[in-house]
């Protein structure tokens, strides 16, 4: 455990120096994927503790996108004007839902809250009714096919297919200056950071062990008096939050959201992206992450038409080869080191008196 703590601690470093060795395009990269690693981390939490299996995260990612989006669309707006796309669309005022994301503070809790929200009425819905396993995944992932249709179905108030762009600040702050980026790149770091340790405390509290036992029987977890529902139902709603958090960091970095960020495609390929770093794994959820988008963003940019067939072989492979993922492997070794302390232990523990005090007479002698 403590070597973990000093292999967590080398990547926190190196990551935390990042700006000072890459290059302004390839530190865009590593905060973008940064923040997608912070949803990748609910996911964990749902997934890989709980046995939630979401394939739709993109809707609570796109919920916390959207919401940070609409605020500076409005942010940079004089009183009275509208939104370019609102204007071409024929509206003449700016709906009042939108109008209520002027406020900064409200924007930024709206951010955490709407999509926290959504997943836990989602959840209520479908745990209430006892639905799981492939049952949920397939709702989730029709959830995020009816969500990116709805965001493109009504332009005038979404921006349609193209989403919203043309962001010029946040919080009075110009996200085209020159150490805006640097600076947005250590506040993702820190965030990361803080839900890495919320995570790591939620597994370790009666909340974690709990919803493990959930994970790996639920009807004994209920017959002990446990309300199944109500762990599976906030765990996912931590997932979402999480989700939107990351969202919103990732419409920063980019400078657009769009519906093509939160369908079907990119729900999946959050959920390889976990699976190859590791389902149960925080830190091989981080890396996953970051090996899968830059991996996706090296072969798009080669061979483009690859990158699917790529996809679907680290599923495949995972899925029969490398159950762990790669965390199963790094971790490996200290498995081992482990299984062998324990059976030393046992080994003398389990030794009979007679012998202990013949091993005795041997040293005195030596």
């Amino acid at each position: 455990m403590r070597l973990k703590h000093i292999f967590d601690g080398l990547i926190l470093i190196a990551l935390a120096f990042a700006p000072f060795y890459l290059s302004a395009y390839h530190l865009s990269l590593l905060g973008r994927f940064l923040a997608v690693a912070i949803l990748s981390l609910g996911l964990v939490l749902t997934w890989g503790w709980g046995g939630i299996l979401s394939l739709g995260q993109g809707v609570f990612f796109g919920l916390g996108g959207y919401v940070l989006a609409m605020h500076m669309k409005l942010e940079s707006l004089a009183p009275g004007d509208l939104p370019d796309f609102m204007m071409w669309s024929g509206l003449d005022h700016v709906p009042a839902w939108w109008a209520v994301f002027r406020s900064s503070g409200l924007t930024l809790a709206c951010v955490v809250l709407v999509p926290m929200a959504a997943a836990a009425v989602l959840g209520w819905l479908m745990f209430h009714r006892r639905v799981g396993g492939v049952y949920f995944a397939l709702i989730t992932q029709a959830l995020a096919l009816a969500f990116s249709t709805l965001l493109i179905s009504e332009q005038a108030y979404t921006g349609g297919f193209n989403g919203l762009t043309d962001f010029t600040t946040i919080l009075g702050q110009s996200v085209n200056g020159p150490n805006f980026g640097r600076g947005l790149y250590w506040v993702t770091l820190s965030l990361l950071t803080v839900s890495f340790i919320l995570c790591q405390w939620l597994r370790q509290t009666n909340f974690g062990k709990v919803l493990v036992a959930i994970r790996d029987g639920e009807n004994r977890v209920r017959f002990l008096g446990y309300n199944a529902m109500a762990f599976k139902t906030v765990a996912f709603a931590v997932g979402g939050a999480l989700a939107g958090i990351s969202g919103a960091l990732y419409t920063l970095h980019l400078g657009d959201i769009s519906p093509a960020m939160v369908g079907v495609v990119p729900s999946i390929e959050m959920v390889i992206a976990v699976a190859v770093g590791g389902r149960e794994s925080l830190t091989g959820a981080i890396l996953g992450t970051l090996l899968v988008n830059f991996g996706k963003d090296w072969i798009s940019s080669a061979i483009p038409e690859l990158w699917l067939f790529v996809m679907g072989a680290l599923f495949v492979l995972v899925v029969t080869v490398m159950r762990g993922g790669l965390a199963g492997l790094v971790e490996l070794p200290f498995w081992i080191m482990k299984s062998r302390r324990h059976k030393k232990a046992r080994s003398v523990q389990s030794a009979s008196p007679a012998e202990e005090e013949a091993e005795a007479h041997k040293v005195i002698k030596a």
